[in-house]
């Protein structure tokens, strides 16, 4: 069942050859992060930070999808520096295309 407390709100933020997307969670300040940065046609998806207490929730999980939505949509591919970033690839062999 979906309650307020569930509902994560993923935001883009670009700044130049960088950016991060942050994940809000409906009743909390807690904000999750993936921090990129971008060399040619290749963000570098550096670390994934994720609250404790907005934890438990597929928070990081989240935020991974929107950045490979945003990489099938805008036609960049992914180094998956962070250690989350590479298992959620191993996780899903659908996404190989995507991997630089």
């Amino acid at each position: 069942m979906d309650t307020a407390a569930d509902r994560v709100t993923i935001t883009r933020h670009h700044h130049g050859s960088s950016g991060e997307y942050h994940a809000a969670v409906a009743g909390s300040n807690a904000i999750g992060r993936l921090t990129w940065t971008e060399q040619g046609n290749v963000r570098a998806a550096e670390h994934t930070l994720v609250p404790s207490e907005i934890g438990g929730r597929g928070v990081a999980g989240q935020l991974v999808e929107a950045l490979i939505a945003d990489a099938r949509k805008h036609g960049f591919r992914i180094d998956p520096q962070c250690s989350y970033v590479a298992a959620a690839f191993k996780r899903h062999p659908d996404w190989a295309d995507l991997r630089a």
